[in-house]
C-alpha cells in the first residue's frame, strides 16, 4: 500500500459511529492518570469509557476478518470473538484471585441479564419507534431461547446444588466448598461440549434457521463485500485487543476503591457496571439493526451474546482459574439474586419471542425490569454467598 493510500485507510476504518469513536480519547487520558497515580475513581470512569470504542472496533474487525476467511470459519470467528472484551474483563479480575470471584461471577450473571433486558429492550424500542411492529423469524428465536433456557440451568446447577445440601444437612464448610468446586468444573467441561455442538448446529446443520430475511452483514451497511481487508482486519483487532487488556488492567486495578468510593457492592459492579462496559459495543449494533427494521439480527444478537456468555465463557473462566493455580477454583455457585433474576430474564424472553412481533411497549418492560433489577442488586448487602 503506497503512502498516498494510507489515509484513506484510516477514513475507512472510522467511517461509522464517529460518535463512538470519540471516545477513544479516553485512552491517553487513562494512560496520564495511571501515571499521574490520579484518584482510581477516574481512573475506574476513564478506562471504562476507552473500553467501549475499543471493544467496537474487535467486533468490527472480527466481521470484516470472517467476511474474507469463508462462511464456515467466519461463523466461528464471529462466534468466538463476539464477547472477547467481557472474557478479557473476567480474565484480569480473575487473576487477582478468590477474594475477587464474587465480581467475576456477577459480571456472568450480568452479561446475560443485560443482553436479554437492556439490548433486546434497547432495540425493541429504538426500533418501535420507527416501526410500528416488527416481525422476526419466531423458529429461530424459540429455538434459541430453548438452547439458552438448557445452558442456563447447566450454569445454575451449582447454586441449586448450594441451598439444596445446604436445606437437608449440615456439611463442614471445606467438605462443602470442595464439592461445589468440582461440579463446577464437571459442568463447565459438559458447557464446553455443548457450545462445540451449539456451533456445529447453528454453522452447519441447521444454520438456516439463524439466517434471517437480510442474512448478513449487520453494521456495514448494505454492502455484503467486507469493509476492511484482511491485513486491515488483523491490525485493528491485534491492536484494539492489546487497548481492551490494557484498559482491563486499569479498570480492575481501579475497581475496588473506585466502588468503596461509589458505595457500590461487588454484586452490583460486575452485574451492571462491568457487563454494562463489556457489552457497549455490541449494544449499539443491536439498536442499529433494530432501527433498520432487522429485528431477526438484533434478536438473534441478545439471545446468542447470552447463550456464548453460558457455554463458553463460564467454562473459560473456570478453566483459566485452574491453570492461574489460585487456592481455590472459580465456582459456579452464584448469589441466590443473580440466580433468580437469570431465570426471571430467561422466562421474560420466552414471552417476548412467542409470537414472532415486537412494539416499542415490550421494549419499555423490558428496560423497567432491568431497571428494577438493577435499583434490588444496588441495594443487597455485601456479606459475600455463604
Amino acid at each position: 500500500m503506497s503512502t498516498a493510500d494510507k489515509p484513506s485507510m484510516i477514513r475507512r476504518i472510522f467511517r461509522h459511529f464517529e460518535p463512538l469513536y470519540l471516545l477513544l480519547l479516553a485512552m491517553p487520558i487513562a494512560l496520564v492518570l495511571k501515571w499521574t497515580h490520579a484518584g482510581d475513581l477516574w481512573l475506574f470512569v476513564v478506562s471504562g469509557l476507552a473500553i467501549i470504542p475499543l471493544a467496537g472496533l474487535m467486533g468490527r474487525a472480527t466481521e470484516n476478518l470472517a467476511e474474507t476467511v469463508g462462511s464456515g470459519l467466519g461463523g466461528l470467528l464471529n462466534a468466538t470473538f463476539g464477547n472477547a472484551a467481557e472474557l478479557i474483563i473476567a480474565l484480569m479480575v480473575l487473576r487477582k484471585g478468590p477474594e475477587m470471584f464474587p465480581l467475576v461471577k456477577a459480571s456472568i450473571t450480568g452479561s446475560i441479564i443485560g443482553n436479554i433486558l437492556l439490548v433486546l429492550g434497547l432495540s425493541i424500542l429504538l426500533g418501535g419507534f420507527k416501526h410500528r411492529v416488527q416481525k422476526f423469524n419466531k423458529t429461530a428465536a424459540s429455538a434459541g431461547t430453548a438452547m439458552l433456557a438448557l445452558a442456563v440451568t447447566g450454569l445454575l446447577v451449582p447454586t441449586m446444588f448450594f441451598y439444596v445440601f445446604r436445606a437437608d444437612r449440615a456439611l463442614v464448610s471445606p467438605a462443602e466448598t470442595k464439592n461445589i468446586s468440582n461440579l463446577s468444573i464437571e459442568i463447565a467441561v459438559v458447557l464446553a461440549v455443548v457450545y462445540v455442538l451449539s456451533l456445529i448446529f447453528s454453522l452447519r446443520t441447521h444454520k438456516h434457521l439463524f439466517a434471517g430475511d437480510e442474512a448478513t452483514l449487520p453494521t456495514t451497511g448494505e454492502n455484503h463485500n467486507p469493509e476492511w481487508g484482511r491485513k486491515t482486519s488483523l491490525i485493528v483487532l491485534t491492536l484494539s485487543t492489546a487497548g481492551v487488556a490494557l484498559m482491563s488492567e486499569f479498570l480492575v486495578g481501579a475497581i475496588e476503591e473506585a466502588g468503596k468510593s461509589l458505595g457500590l457492592s461487588e454484586v452490583f459492579l460486575g452485574v451492571i457496571v462491568v457487563a454494562i462496559v463489556g457489552n457497549a459495543a455490541e449494544h449499539s449494533t443491536a439498536i442499529l439493526v433494530a432501527m433498520k427494521n432487522k429485528m431477526d439480527l438484533a434478536v438473534n444478537i441478545a439471545v446468542g451474546s447470552s447463550m456464548q456468555i453460558a457455554l463458553f465463557v463460564a467454562p473459560v473462566l473456570v478453566f483459566a482459574s485452574l491453570l492461574m493455580g489460585h487456592s481455590q477454583v472459580l465456582d459456579l455457585h452464584f448469589t441466590l439474586m443473580e440466580t433468580l433474576t437469570v431465570v426471571l430474564s430467561v422466562a421474560v424472553l420466552a414471552l417476548i419471542v412467542q409470537d414472532g412481533e415486537s412494539h416499542w411497549m415490550e421494549g419499555v418492560l423490558l428496560l423497567a425490569v432491568y431497571i428494577i433489577f438493577g435499583l434490588a442488586f444496588y441495594h443487597l448487602p455485601d456479606v459475600g454467598q455463604k
